[in-house]
């Protein structure tokens, strides 16, 4: 991947539960997660934090990679970021594999559309994709939009429900119990 010379020289790894069900994949570390060394922090990082809660796990009960390990660089690059390229995700993907192999969850969550082109070899939107199951390496799937497009979209109650509708779906394949208080997140107000 190094050998591309599109990327920086910091890799940001994985953290999390090396014996989860579930892994999340997101897209690549931005300058947040270069400086800390760990995938999905910022701001979106704790969009993803009060998921989880909301969902009644933790940071430290599931796993979180990024389909690509090294920050994309940029030119006089300060705090800008951007999208990895194909060619970059390729290059990581043997070390998602191997994660994956190695934890061998029951489901994968792949937070945006960088990671589900990446991990499905798709270049379909997320809405497209949402809503249903695909396969990675014969493990189940979930395509859901990536918490830093909750910070950025104007539709938020909708496109936050349509998020919970993918985690409620999660929960109920990984047979957590699910509340009558949960199933009513982010519903509109009878």
């Amino acid at each position: 991947a190094r050998s591309l010379g599109t990327l920086r020289d910091t890799m940001v790894f994985a953290v999390g539960n090396p014996e989860a069900s579930v892994v999340f994949v997101g897209e690549a570390p931005g300058y947040e997660e270069e400086l800390r060394r760990e995938p999905l922090v910022g701001k979106a990082g704790e969009k993803f934090n009060a998921i989880l809660v909301a969902m009644g796990l933790s940071r430290e009960q599931v796993y979180i990679s990024n389909i690509c390990k090294f920050r994309p660089a940029l030119k006089n690059q300060t705090t800008t970021n951007r999208k990895p390229t194909r060619e970059e995700m390729q290059a990581c993907l043997p070390f998602v594999r191997a994660e994956i192999g190695i934890i061998k969850p029951k489901c994968i969550v792949a937070l945006g559309a960088t990671a589900a082109e990446g991990l499905l070899d798709s270049t379909e939107t997320v809405g497209h994709l949402r809503g249903s199951w695909h396969e990675f390496e014969g493990i189940p799937l979930r395509v859901t939009y990536h918490p830093s497009y909750l910070l950025h979209t104007d539709a938020a109650l909708p496109e936050k429900r349509k998020v919970w509708d993918d985690m409620l779906c999660l929960m109920e394949f990984l047979g957590m119990p699910i509340s009558e208080k949960q199933r009513g997140f982010f519903l509109p107000k009878r």
